[in-house]
């Protein structure tokens, strides 16, 4: 963390978007340090360099169900993945900080909200990059989304104002790119990916709350306690209908 923060000058470490990238890395690096150690200690526990303790019992005993230890869930984020799922995520979610950090921390042309350890900080981040540079109460701002037509892979810069961000799924609805709105599900695809989602910062009294369903967003399957925020979707439908059907944004499936 030192040579990370030495990348970014004093100023740059305020500002909302790095402060998040560089929370992220510290939260990041405990993690991946916690899978060394213990594979470490388990190993040596196996040759009898070690003595074995109840925690390494535990350990075991995850690696052998295909499950994720709870030593590391608990320094890790909500997710349902068996193990060998769970860690080809976490490489994933390291190469993605990795690049934005090898970027100088500038902000990513789309961002995978699901690969954050706190996504409510970096939707925060949002409005107080948006109250800062319109000099705005942020207990007056609300999050406005335009979901765009496009997938990640067809965005090369980063938005004037607000961020886009990716990797979002829909359950209990799908949205459809032509009409740009929230419709019934097809059949057997229970998760369809969401486009990119561009996210900005408006002034709560001027949000039309017309025509749209304030879709939860969720951070796993299991909902309940994984609540991250409420986005605003376009609808031609009343919101009721999929306040019924129990539509909602996954950040993983």
């Amino acid at each position: 963390m030192v040579d990370l923060y030495g990348k970014v000058s004093e100023e740059s470490c305020v500002q909302p978007f790095t402060a998040v990238a560089l929370q992220e890395c510290e939260r990041m690096n405990i993690l991946i340090q916690e899978v060394r150690t213990s594979l470490r200690d388990i190993e040596r526990g196996l040759k009898g360099e070690l003595p074995w303790n109840e925690e390494m019992d535990e350990l075991g005993e995850a690696l052998a169900l295909d499950a994720v230890p709870q030593l590391w869930s608990s320094k890790a984020y909500p997710s349902l993945l068996p193990l060998g799922s769970w860690f080809s995520d976490l490489l994933h979610r390291h190469r993605a900080l990795h690049q934005w950090v090898a970027a100088d921390f500038a902000l990513p042309a789309a961002v995978w909200l699901g690969g954050l350890f706190s996504p409510q900080s970096f939707l925060t981040a949002v409005i107080q990059t948006s109250g800062r540079k319109h000099d705005l109460p942020l207990d007056k701002l609300s999050i406005h989304c335009e979901v765009t037509k496009k997938m990640p892979d067809e965005f090369i810069l980063t938005p004037r104002e607000g961020a886009n961000i990716c990797g979002l799924y829909m359950e209990g609805g799908r949205w459809d790119f032509a009409a740009g709105c929230i419709m019934d599900p097809l059949l057997k695809d229970l998760h369809p990916p969401m486009p990119v989602i561009c996210l900005k910062s408006v002034l709560s009294d001027k949000v039309d709350v017309r025509n749209s369903y304030s879709c939860p967003v969720y951070r796993t399957r299991q909902r309940g306690s994984t609540f991250v925020w409420e986005f605003p979707l376009k609808t031609n439908e009343p919101p009721e209908k999929w306040v019924i059907a129990g539509t909602a944004l996954l950040l993983q499936v």
